[in-house]
């Protein structure tokens, strides 16, 4: 199991576009520049910083240490995390603090450490237990006792924007940038070291980012920032708006139901000493390093970020929040994997909501007539030849809807029962809404129309309304101003679209003439799927508005 936990994954919900490319051999500039940058997907190149002086000259194992103290001096002070939540360091404001300490002192503890490493590797050694280290084990002999942490995180080596801030920059003269970073503007070089085995909670950057390691080992768990709805990040006017609210330790799923998908979506890759990373800007990453690691990364502006004209923010803002909308859009109306369920009781529909005919249709057996004979004097064959024209499945559907149209009518003529049900129903809807905060399941769930039209075609569905108007006009006209709901209205509205694809202009102004000619005011029922539509694409707002950036809002009145 712990072997496992430490291999690179790839998640199986994770698109083969978004995985990480693999490099053995670094790329020249103008290819990374023309073919990996611009991709905004992770690359790893392997052994990319062999040679460099920095890799040489800092590993702990090695001297390190001691040459770090001597390069740095003994003064300097540097601006450490630490953490009260033990080993693993949550971006969150609340769970760590940042404490200014000297360098020196911080590397004294990292020699303290390595001596108590080395001290376990010997007893090990004198009882016959004896392996190849790999980069799980390196962390594993030793943790601190201590519930606080220090982590050097971010200290920086060069800073474009405040030079005053670069404590480090005497290491600077150590590192060479890697041959395809050549002529980048780099906003930040920072230094990353952990005494003992540490955590990241899991965030993105700003910025584009080539995460270097120097010395040790670290696992990166990578997720696209489409996966964003499974990752929950913090609000984002919150100090912490680029972390996940999603503990890396104890997650939980009863809170955050869609983060039980989330492993699914993600891909971890695992840096050695000479391993870089490219982590596009907007990528989530959670870090987990060895003992004694030590990293640096440079951060630099994408073009995106660059050529976005502050001017246009507010289009950009409308634009991508549109792009979001219609996509969720989509995703919940192209759902066709619900089937109708089956009823075992007769119903009766009725198209009585002024007073007409009823119309009592009986269970459908194999091989017996779908319907009984209907008495009324005023049913003409043409009406009973337009009902018998649709396919099973199609008239299955049309039962379905009649009955919720019938129930809805003797729910309403029982006022006594209809006054207790609305208070019910109010303690519902609130349960309901605290249980949509907590599991988001699907807008077409909720909406029993939606269901069942969804997997009509089209043009079986323009059959079944014509044979409605034809037959139960009442019930269809009770149906659409009384029943449909705004999942319902959106996806009834886009099967008029896909019968339209399939229909010459004849034929759409004849349907549209016979359909809205069911409707006492044709313009009451063009206002109620238009009306229901706006609805519709609000409540799908705002699941977007709670997924991406973690804000409600209600709907202005």
């Amino acid at each position: 199991m712990q072997a496992e936990k430490d291999a690179e994954f790839v998640g199986a919900a994770l698109d083969a576009g978004l995985r990480a490319a693999r490099f053995s051999l670094p790329p020249s500039s103008e290819e990374f520049a023309a073919s990996i940058e611009p991709k905004n997907v992770p690359a790893v190149f392997r052994g990319v910083l062999k040679g460099s002086a920095a890799l040489s000259r800092w590993d702990p194992l090695y001297g390190g240490l001691d040459y770090l103290l001597e390069k740095v001096g003994p003064d300097v002070a540097v601006e450490a995390m630490m953490s009260n939540t033990g080993h693993v360091f949550y971006g969150d404001l609340r769970s760590h603090e940042r404490v200014s300490i000297l360098f020196s002192t911080f590397m004294q503890s990292c020699k303290s450490h390595l001596g108590h490493l080395n001290a376990a590797s010997d007893s090990s050694k004198d009882k016959g237990i004896g392996k190849e280290s790999t980069c799980s084990d390196k962390m594993c002999p030793a943790r601190s006792e201590n519930s606080e942490q220090l982590y050097l995180a971010q200290v920086s080596i060069l800073n474009t924007e405040n030079k005053d801030r670069s404590s480090l920059e005497v290491l600077k003269e150590d590192i060479q940038e890697p041959i395809f970073l050549k002529g980048k503007s780099f906003s930040s070089i920072n230094f990353w070291m952990s005494r003992a085995h540490m955590r990241s909670s899991t965030h993105y950057d700003p910025h584009h980012n080539l995460l270097c390691v120097m010395a040790g080992c670290k696992k990166v768990t990578l997720w696209s920032p489409s996966a964003s709805p499974f990752l929950y990040p913090m609000p984002v006017y919150g100090e912490a708006s680029n972390h996940s609210c999603v503990s890396i330790e104890e997650p939980d799923y009863s809170s955050y139901t869609r983060a039980k998908y989330m492993k699914e979506y993600s891909e971890r890759v695992i840096l050695n000493c000479g391993d870089a990373l490219f982590i596009p800007e907007g990528w989530y990453h959670q870090v987990d390093s060895d003992d004694l690691t030590i990293a640096i990364n440079f951060w630099w502006k994408s073009r995106i970020m660059t050529e976005m004209l502050e001017h246009m923010d507010g289009y950009y803002l409308r634009r991508i929040m549109r792009r979001l909308v219609d996509t969720e859009m989509n995703k919940i109306t192209q759902m066709s994997s619900f089937s109708h369920s089956e009823r075992n009781n007769d119903f009766q529909s009725t198209d009585g909501l002024s007073g007409g005919q009823y119309f009592t249709p009986i269970k459908r057996h194999s091989g017996s007539q779908p319907f009984n004979k209907v008495t009324n004097s005023d049913t003409s064959d043409k009406k009973g030849a337009a009902l018998q024209s649709l396919k099973p499945c199609t008239l299955q559907a049309l039962y379905e809807l009649m009955s919720l149209v019938h129930n809805s009518v003797e729910a309403v003529d029982q006022n006594d029962r209809a006054e207790s049900a609305s208070q019910d129903t109010s303690v519902c809807q609130n349960n309901e809404r605290k249980k949509t905060a907590a599991d988001d399941s699907s807008l077409l769930e909720k909406d029993p129309v939606a269901k069942i039209i969804l997997p009509v075609e089209p043009l079986e569905l323009r059959s079944m309304l014509l044979a409605m108007v034809h037959t139960f006009p009442r019930t269809l006209e009770g149906l659409v101003l009384n029943i449909l709901g705004p999942t319902g209205a959106e996806i009834l509205t886009r099967k008029f679209d896909e019968m339209d694809q399939g229909s010459t202009p004849e034929e759409q102004a004849e349907f549209y003439k016979i359909f809205y000619s069911a409707f006492g005011d044709q313009y009451a029922a063009m206002d109620a799927l238009l009306n229901r539509k706006e609805l519709y694409s609000f409540k799908v707002f705002q699941s977007v508005l709670d997924q991406y950036l973690r804000v409600r809002v209600d709907r202005p009145s």
